[in-house]
């Protein structure tokens, strides 16, 4: 069953991730009206939501676009931070999305922030106890070994459930000031956008649904483990 579970998912996670790339390729050949890059459509909408202390940087890489709340950057990988086209808007507002809930105090934000230190060690005690699994440490019937993965597990989904209403917020709030703000200027380009963050959004949707599925597994075999 924990097999089916890996290849399931991870058929799903292979086809929207692949899905995303076409996506955020199609797009990229859509050029944005404007003619705003992607750094500047990022530094606009910092300035209309007046936060003075989060710059703009360039990354690495592709599709590694994130917001760093500690260091208070947006970092935008080159293709977006240069870019011209609907891709770079949609993708660079929407990490401008997540400045505005820091800006803001977003409560699920802060819940997600808080919870980054316990995250990360239940993430690398997870890792531990699978290859301990792995490698026939701890036996799928042992009721203790069992209860800590359950625990650790627990944690990280979640964490993964968490972010959802994160990611789909920071989408609602750059749809919104780009449509507002005339940056996306069609209705053509306004959808391209709007499509682009969809399938962005379905990859932690894939990725929380695989967590959960595996949680619920090994809940159901923790409770086996104890008749």
């Amino acid at each position: 069953m924990y097999i089916i579970i890996i290849v399931i998912f991870g058929i799903l996670s292979l086809v929207v991730s692949t899905r995303l790339k076409n996506k955020f390729k199609e797009y990229s050949h859509m050029p944005l009206s404007t003619g705003m890059s992607g750094a500047e459509v990022a530094q606009k909408m910092l300035r209309d939501y007046g936060i003075n202390n989060v710059r703009v940087a360039e990354g690495q890489g592709t599709l590694t676009d994130h917001y760093n709340p500690k260091e208070k950057v947006v970092l935008l990988s080159p293709d977006v931070y240069h870019g011209r086209s609907v891709a770079s808007a949609a993708v660079a507002a929407h990490e401008c999305g997540h400045a505005v809930q820091d800006d803001t105090q977003y409560a699920w934000l802060k819940f997600r922030s808080s919870m980054v230190p316990v995250v990360q060690f239940a993430s690398m005690a997870q890792q531990w106890l699978f290859m301990g699994l792995l490698f026939g440490f701890g036996a799928t019937h042992n009721s203790s070994f069992l209860l800590i993965l359950v625990v650790a597990m627990g944690i990280t989904t979640a964490f993964s459930l968490i972010t959802l209403p994160v990611e789909f917020d920071a989408s609602n709030r750059a749809l919104a000031w780009l449509d507002k703000e005339n940056v996306t200027h069609s209705d053509t380009e306004y959808y391209g956008a709007k499509d682009a963050l969809k399938w962005a959004a379905l990859t932690y949707v894939v990725g929380a649904l695989s967590a959960l599925a595996t949680l619920l597994y090994f809940v159901l075999r923790f409770m086996g483990s104890r008749d």
